[in-house]
C-alpha cells in the first residue's frame, strides 16, 4: 500500500475499530453486573448460619376459657406453631416454612368456627393472612433482600400476637358482657319480685277492710 494511501484507509478504518470496542465494553460491563448479582445472591443463599426472626420473641399465652374453646381447632394450632419455628430458621427453611403459613393463613380465615366469627377476629385474620403472603414473597425473590425478609418475619410475628390477644379480649368482653346480661335479668326478676309483694299485700288489706 502507498504510503499516501494509509491515511484513507485508518480513516475507513477507525468507524468500525470504534464500534468493535464500544460493542466488546458494553458485553464486558453487562457481564460484571451480572456476576455482581449473581454473586449477592449466592451471599445470602449460601450463608447456612444466617437465621431470620427473634429465637426470644414469645407470642402471648392464651387465657384457659379460650383455650378450651379453640382445643378442637387444629389449623390455629399449626399457624402458632409454625409461627414460633420461623423464628431462628435459616433461608431454606424460612422458605419451607413461610409456604406451609401462607397456606393455614388462608384456610385459618376462610373456615372459622361460629364462635370466632367477628369483625375484630376477622380483621385480625386478614392481617395475618396478608402478613404471610408477603413474609412467603420475600423469602421466594430471585434476588433476596435480607432485610426486608426479616421485617417480614417480625410483622408475621406481630399479627399471631396480635390475634391470640385479641381473641382473649373477645372471650373477656362476652363474659363481660354475658354476667352484665345476667345481673339484668337477676334485677328484672327481683323487682318484679318486690312488685308482686306489693300488689299481694294490697290485696290482703283490701280483704282485711272487707272483713
Amino acid at each position: 500500500m502507498a504510503f499516501r494511501e494509509l491515511p484513507v484507509y485508518l480513516s475507513l478504518l477507525y468507524p468500525s475499530m470504534k464500534f468493535t470496542i464500544s460493542l466488546l465494553l458494553c458485553a464486558a460491563l453487562a457481564f460484571s453486573c451480572q456476576n455482581s448479582m449473581e454473586g449477592d445472591q449466592k451471599t445470602i443463599e449460601h450463608k447456612p448460619s444466617m437465621r431470620f426472626g427473634d429465637t426470644v420473641f414469645e407470642f402471648p399465652e392464651f387465657s384457659f376459657p379460650v383455650e378450651d374453646h379453640t382445643a378442637h381447632w387444629e389449623m390455629l394450632k399449626d399457624v402458632i406453631s409454625e409461627a414460633r419455628e420461623v423464628n431462628g430458621s435459616n433461608l431454606q427453611a424460612l422458605k419451607n416454612r413461610s409456604e406451609r403459613l401462607r397456606e393455614y393463613s388462608d384456610s385459618l380465615f376462610k373456615r372459622k368456627p361460629d364462635l370466632w366469627d367477628s369483625p375484630s377476629i376477622r380483621s385480625r385474620l386478614m392481617v395475618l393472612k396478608t402478613r404471610t403472603e408477603m413474609l412467603y414473597q420475600n423469602a421466594h425473590q430471585d434476588i433476596l433482600d435480607s432485610a426486608n425478609l426479616q421485617k417480614s418475619v417480625v410483622e408475621m410475628n406481630m399479627a399471631v400476637k396480635n390475634l391470640i390477644i385479641q381473641m382473649n379480649e373477645k372471650f373477656q368482653k362476652d363474659r363481660i358482657d354475658a354476667q352484665r346480661s345476667e345481673n339484668e335479668q337477676m334485677e328484672l326478676r327481683s323487682q318484679q319480685r318486690f312488685s308482686d309483694s306489693i300488689m299481694e299485700l294490697e290485696r290482703q288489706d283490701a280483704r282485711d277492710r272487707e272483713m
